[in-house]
C-alpha cells in the first residue's frame, strides 16, 4: 500500500444495458424530428423530469462548467432554456457563445447530447414566457442574483418579500434574465447494448444538411 486513499467499492453500481439496436435506417432524416420521437417515448415512459437537461458551458479562459436545468422548447432551430444573464452560465455564453447538452435518460437506456452555438432569444420571446410563468417563480427570478454569494438564507427570503410587496401582481420582466438557444451543429443519439457494444448514431451539420455516422462504443 502507498498510503493514499483509496475509493469505495462500486461493484454493487454495475449494471448491464440490453435494449432494442439503433440502426441507421430506423432514424429520421434529421435530428430534431428525430429528438422529438425519442422524447416523446421518454413521456410515454412516465420519465421523472425528462425535459432535464445537463448544461455544460465553459469561460473564454475554457473553464467549463455544467448544471441541469430544464428544455423549455425545440423546434428545427434548436433548444431552448431560461435564465439570468448575470449567472456564471450567462457569463460563460457571453464571453464563449457554444454549448453542449445531455438528456440522461437512464431508465430507458438512452441519453442524446447535443454540441452547438448559442444565441439569446429576442426581448419579446422572453417576455412572453417570463409572463407565462407563475406568480413566485416570476418574483423569484428578481430576488435571486443568480450564482453570487449571499450572507444568509434569511437575507435571500427578505428580497423575496420586499419585491412580492413591491409587486403584488405582475412583476416586469427583469432585464437581466432571458432566454437562449442552443443551435446544433453536432446530435448524437446512444442507446444502451450488451457488453457495452453501445449504438451511438450522430448527426453532423453540414451543407445544406446532416450527416449521419456511427460512432464506436
Amino acid at each position: 500500500m502507498d498510503g493514499t486513499s483509496r475509493p469505495p467499492a462500486l461493484a454493487g453500481l454495475r449494471r448491464t444495458y440490453e435494449g432494442e439496436p439503433l440502426l441507421e435506417a430506423d432514424l429520421a432524416p434529421d435530428p430534431i424530428t428525430q429528438f422529438a420521437v425519442w422524447f416523446q417515448e421518454a413521456l410515454a415512459a412516465g420519465l421523472p423530469e425528462p425535459n432535464a437537461m445537463v448544461l455544460a458551458t465553459a469561460s473564454a479562459g475554457g473553464r467549463p462548467s455544467a448544471r441541469t436545468v430544464l428544455l423549455k422548447g425545440y423546434d428545427e432551430h434548436g433548444f431552448v432554456f431560461y435564465t439570468n444573464y448575470e449567472s456564471r452560465k450567462g457569463r460563460d455564453l457571453a464571453e464563449n457563445a457554444r454549448a453542449s447538452l445531455l438528456f440522461p435518460w437512464h431508465p430507458i437506456r438512452r441519453q442524446v447530447r447535443v454540441e452547438g452555438t448559442v444565441v439569446r432569444l429576442s426581448n419579446e420571446e422572453s417576455a412572453d414566457y417570463f409572463n407565462s410563468r407563475p406568480y413566485g417563480s416570476r418574483i423569484g427570478a428578481w430576488a435571486s442574483r443568480q450564482s453570487a454569494v449571499v450572507r444568509s438564507r434569511e437575507e435571500l427570503d427578505a428580497r423575496y418579500e420586499e419585491l412580492a410587496a413591491r409587486w403584488p401582481e405582475d412583476p416586469p420582466v427583469p432585464e437581466f434574465w432571458g432566454g437562449y438557444r442552443v443551435s446544433p451543429l453536432e446530435v448524437e443519439f446512444w442507446q444502451g447494448q450488451l457488453d457495452r457494444m453501445h449504438d451511438r448514431l450522430r448527426y453532423r451539420r453540414t451543407r445544406p444538411g446532416w450527416v449521419l455516422e456511427r460512432l464506436a462504443p
